[in-house]
C-alpha cells in the first residue's frame, strides 16, 4: 500500500518500524524480508529499529543499498534490550557504522523504557566505546536525514563540508556575518536547526570542565 502511495505522492518521505524482531517471536523465515520491504517495496527514508538486519536475505547487499540511498536507521537500543533481549554483541548497531549506513539515537517509548534521549547516548558510548565524534555525527544524522523544509547545511558529510553560502562563516556562530549564509538559513529550516546545533555543540566544548 505505501509503494503504491508513493508513485503517486513522491514528494512525501516515508519512515517506518522495520525488523524489530529476533529470533524465538517469528519463524525464521518470517525474519529475512522486513526490512529490505520497507527499503525497496515502500521506499522507505528511515527505519525504525532494523534489529533483525543479520537475518535478512542478502543481508551485505541490503546494509550497501541503504548506504547507497542513505536510508536512516533509528537505533533503540534500550527498548531493543528491554522488549526483545537484544544488547551488547548481540545489537546490529557496530553493523550498520562499519557498513556506512547512517544511524541516529532514538529511545522508542520513554514512559515504557523510563529512559530518555541521554541516557542512550550514554548507553552507546559506555557499550560501544563510541567517542565524541562518532556521537556528534549521531546528533547531526538526526537533523540531516530528517524531513525538514528547506535544504541541508551540509555539502557533503564524509568528509563533513558546508554548503558554500555559510563556508566563510564560522560554523554554528551566534549571528553569520555574511549575508549569503543569513539568507540561506532563513530560507531553510533544516540547515537552520543544523546551524543552531553545531552552535549547541561549541558552547558544550566551550565548558570549563571540558579541557
Amino acid at each position: 500500500m505505501l509503494g503504491f502511495l508513493a508513485e503517486h505522492y513522491p514528494g512525501v518521505p516515508i519512515a517506518l518500524h522495520a525488523g524489530e524482531l529476533t529470533l524465538g517471536l517469528v519463524p525464521p523465515e518470517h525474519l529475512r524480508f522486513h526490512i529490505r520491504e520497507a527499503v525497496e517495496v515502500a521506499g522507505a527514508r528511515r527505519i525504525g529499529h532494523g534489529v533483525a538486519i543479520s537475518y535478512e536475505k542478502d543481508a551485505l547487499e541490503l546494509l550497501n543499498l541503504m548506504r547507497q540511498r542513505n536510508v536512516l536507521v533509528e537505533i533503540c537500543l534500550t527498548s531493543n534490550d528491554v522488549i526483545l533481549g537484544v544488547k551488547g554483541a548481540e545489537h546490529p548497531l557496530p553493523d550498520y557504522l562499519q557498513a556506512g549506513v547512517p544511524v541516529t539515537l532514538a529511545s522508542d517509548d520513554e514512559g515504557v523504557s523510563r529512559i530518555d534521549l541521554s541516557h542512550e547516548y550514554w548507553r552507546a558510548a559506555t557499550t560501544y566505546g563510541l567517542g565524541y565524534e562518532t556521537l556528534k555525527t549521531l546528533a547531526r544524522n538526526s537533523l540531516t536525514y530528517s524531513f525538514l523544509a528547506g535544504q541541508s547545511l551540509w555539502q557533503s558529510t564524509n568528509p563533513l563540508r558546508v554548503i558554500d553560502a555559510c563556508a566563510a562563516d564560522p560554523l554554528g556562530s551566534p549571528h553569520p556575518f555574511s549575508a549569503p549564509c543569513k539568507a540561506f538559513l532563513d530560507k531553510n529550516e533544516q540547515a537552520k536547526l543544523q546551524w543552531k546545533l553545531e552552535r549547541e555543540f561549541n558552547d558544550f566544548e566551550r565548558l570549563p570542565w571540558w579541557q
